[in-house]
């Protein structure tokens, strides 16, 4: 119930020094220079000199239920277990539908994410998929957003694609409408998780959304921006006109072969463009199938996202591309918590969720805390899913 960490470097995320911390229960109670509990009050100590501390992890974009087979029924991806989160330092995360909205529906959706939840992480979801009109659970997204704990948003919509189903400014303004009504009268985010493809259309369609209705531009939070460099261009352009945007962490050689920008690179070229930190996330996109497709729009082959990718890529950006730390971090913590309304989270602060993850001296995840429950220990899963 009670666990004291000493000596830690903390990027909460910005650099607050060597300090020691009280986890009580679920949340951080105590962080100062020192730390002594009487022996008659039981706990547990944790020395980690020359370590560093991060607020858990947040990827708001998991594909918990598993993928859509795009090269038929068997290529259908499998569900998101515990460990895999956990191990890539992963405590919370949203679960979303995408191109399969068909077999893979909202009431699965939400049960996965409340399956995760007991077995100890936390989850919220959006409701939709890449289809417009949106497959919603009550009928109406504001509804979704209002009525349901887990649901804060809707997503994944598809744009710029030929999976997609081609929404109309009006159809798109209408979501986003729906969205944030919906999370103005529940305090949720009510954002809208847009999917981008490959399209010369890029974001124009936001874009149309944006200087046509009174729909604010971060209503949406549009994903896969590093897919092709003429994208990743646009998006520079969107973000300095006031947009967030999300960086995919899950990829394959062909995809960087053909253009698409690593992210760790992509971040780094981002700030150096003028795009403030806070408009930037990575999403790892885990579980998803990463379909290619030939020049006809003809299913090639696919392999499945993984959620680990996602602080690969912060940890590249810190080590190989010259990321400030704190700045590498926000990218998966204080911004993605900022822009999901989750204030518990993406922090380190007395009163927010004990969700921490302590690396050593080379960037490598050792330990992760979930709620103030130890799930990993020298790189050994403690505590596993159910069927794990």
């Amino acid at each position: 119930m009670f666990t004291v960490i000493r000596n830690a470097e903390i990027y909460a995320p910005d650099n607050i020094g060597k300090k020691d911390m009280l986890i009580a229960f679920n949340k951080i109670a105590m962080i100062e220079d020192e730390i002594k509990l009487p022996n008659s009050m039981p706990h547990e100590v944790i020395d980690a000199k020359g370590k560093i501390i991060f607020p858990g992890f947040i990827d708001s974009h998991v594909h918990i239920t598993g993928g859509g087979g795009e090269g038929s029924y068997r290529t259908r991806t499998p569900e998101l277990t515990l460990s895999k989160a956990t191990s890539a330092g992963v405590t919370t995360i949203v679960g979303v539908i995408g191109t399969d909205g068909t077999t893979r529906t909202m009431p699965d959706l939400i049960a996965k994410a409340r399956g995760l939840e007991e077995e100890g992480i936390t989850c919220y979801v959006h409701t939709g998929s890449y289809q417009v009109p949106v497959k919603t659970l009550t009928g109406k997204i504001e509804d979704d957003i209002i009525l349901i704990d887990r649901v804060i948003g809707a997503g994944e919509i598809a744009i710029s694609d030929h999976r997609s189903s081609q929404p109309t400014v009006e159809e798109m303004a209408k979501i986003a409408s729906a969205a944030r009504i919906g999370g103005m009268l529940s305090g949720k985010a009510g954002i809208v998780n847009i999917h981008l493809g490959d399209s010369p259309s890029k974001l124009s369609l936001l874009e149309q959304v944006v200087e046509t209705t009174d729909i604010p531009i971060k209503t949406f939070h549009p994903t896969h921006i590093n897919r092709t460099e003429e994208l990743f261009k646009a998006g520079i352009e969107y973000a300095k006109k006031g947009g967030n945007i999300d960086f995919t962490t899950s990829t394959i050689p062909q995809f960087l072969e053909e253009g698409e920008v690593k992210c760790s690179t992509g971040l780094k070229r981002a700030l150096e463009a003028g795009v403030p930190i806070e408009r930037i996330t990575f999403t790892s996109d885990g579980q998803a199938s990463l379909p290619a497709f030939n020049a006809s729009g003809e299913f090639e082959g696919l392999q499945i996202g993984s959620v680990a990718s996602l602080y690969k890529e912060v940890r590249d950006a810190i080590v190989e591309d010259g990321v400030p730390i704190s700045d590498a971090v926000k990218v998966i913590t204080k911004n993605p918590a900022s822009l999901l309304k989750l204030s518990y989270k993406g922090e380190i602060a007395v009163e927010k969720d004990a969700d921490l993850v302590i690396v050593d001296s080379d960037f490598q995840i050792d330990t992760v805390f979930a709620r103030g429950q130890k799930m990993v220990e020298g790189q050994e899963c403690l505590v596993k899913g159910t069927f794990e």
